[in-house]
Order: structure tokens, then sequence, then C-alpha cells
């Protein structure tokens, strides 16, 4: 797809007008039409602010499209629902930490077939797709939630990504998420992009106050093949920092 009918086509997805999409770059409303007319294309150093305004990678931008990405759409394309419709243990101690009294800012890292779930229970959800290793959003939320993704982020950018996701949580937010981790004696089904060392998960958040940190080796069955995983835990809450 040509970068300008990317543009259209998220611009209407998130209905935004020309001008509100010109606006949010500091670009005329005519310079929008003249990219998805195909007259015209972005500068290059506007491709980051154009991207994240778009809630979208670059590299959607520009209309490549992730292997990775496909494998998990052509999975969840399948009849019935892969991970079940049950929410897990996490989805559980966030709410016994915030009951649903008050609107909450959410945002699910990964949701995956949480778009045809939110259909089926007839919940109105805002879905975007990004690549994570590049997007960086603007908006803040109460809370992040991530689970069994961030074995695809590269280790050397972990901490850049994860104070990216600090710094745009409110005070009192909850950051609740789950990495697989390497461990000699436990034999996955399929090998992990890039593994966590134990404990690892947690030093990032050292100046957060835990609600729970655990690791377990556990007995897994998706995709048919008896297999094990070991995973750490983390639910944290950002405290407002104490004036000196």
């Amino acid at each position: 797809m040509e970068i300008g009918s990317v543009i259209m086509k998220k611009r209407k997805e998130l209905g935004y007008t020309q001008q509100n999409l010109a606006d949010r770059l500091h670009v005329s409303f005519q310079a929008v039409s003249k990219w998805e007319n195909g007259t015209a294309c972005p500068e290059i150093d506007l491709l980051p602010g154009l991207a994240a305004a778009l809630g979208v990678s670059i590299d959607t931008l520009l209309g490549y499209r992730s292997a990775v990405t496909a494998d998990y759409e052509g999975r969840y394309q399948k009849a019935g629902y892969y991970w079940g419709l049950k929410p897990n243990q996490m989805c559980y101690s966030i709410l016994k930490l915030r009951l649903p009294v008050k609107p909450q800012r959410v945002l699910d890292i990964g949701c995956g077939e949480g778009r045809q779930l939110a259909e089926h229970c007839g919940v109105q959800v805002n879905f975007f797709k990004a690549d994570l290793l590049d997007y960086r959003m603007t908006d803040f939320y109460d809370i992040f939630l991530c689970s069994g993704v961030l074995h695809f982020v590269r280790p050397e950018i972990r901490e850049e990504l994860l104070e990216h996701l600090k710094a745009h949580t409110t005070e009192g937010g909850i950051h609740a998420i789950n990495v697989f981790v390497g461990k000699p004696f436990v034999k996955a089904k399929t090998e992990y992009r890039f593994p966590w060392k134990s404990g690892e998960l947690f030093c990032h958040y050292s100046d957060w106050y835990f609600h729970e940190m655990k690791e377990a080796v556990f007995d897994c069955t998706s995709g048919g093949i008896p297999h094990q995983h070991c995973m750490d835990t983390m639910i944290a809450e950002k405290y407002p920092a104490i004036a000196v």
C-alpha cells in the first residue's frame, strides 16, 4: 500500500479530518491532501511524528508488513479463540487494585485476538496497530497491560522502551507485565527471540511499588504440543516522587 493510502486509511480510522492531522504536525491541510492524493510525499523528518499521530510504526506507514504480525493474524482468523474467553490471572489482580468504579485509560500491548473478543462481548475498544520497537506515544494511561510480548524486544532497547512507558503513566498508574525467561532446564516449544533473564524485568521498576513479583515454571499445551515456559510476572504502581 502506498504511503498516501496508508495515511488516509489510518486518519479516517482515527476520525481525524485532514485539518486535524495537519494541526498535529504543524503543516497545512493542503499538504496532507497532497500526500493522500499521491502528488507529494511527507518530508523524512516528518515521518516519526506522522507515524505517532496515526498510531503506527514508520515501517507500517511506508507499507512494510511484519512477518511476525502476519503469523499471529493468521492464527486469530481461525474459528474459535486461540487463548480462550476467560481473563487471565493478571487481569483479576488488576481489578483488585483498580475496582471498575470510574473510567480508566488502559493500553493492552499485544492484545491479539482481543479485537474479536471485544466484538463478541459487545464492548467498544479503540484498537491500533504499531511496531512496538519504534512506536512512541504522546498520551498518558492509567494501566498498561502486556503479556507474552516483550521477548520480541532486543535487550539493548528495553530500558528506553520501558522508561517511555513509565513516563506516560499517570501517578498511581499500574503496569502489569510478564516476560518469558530463559532457563537451561526448561525446554520451550520454540526458541524465544530475546528471552529475559530472571529478575531483569523487576530491576527496571526499582523506583516503583511492587504489588506482585514472581517467577514460575508452568506446563503449556498451546499449539497442541505439550511444553513448558518460565515466566516472570510483575504488577507495579507508580508512586508520586517526594520533594526533598
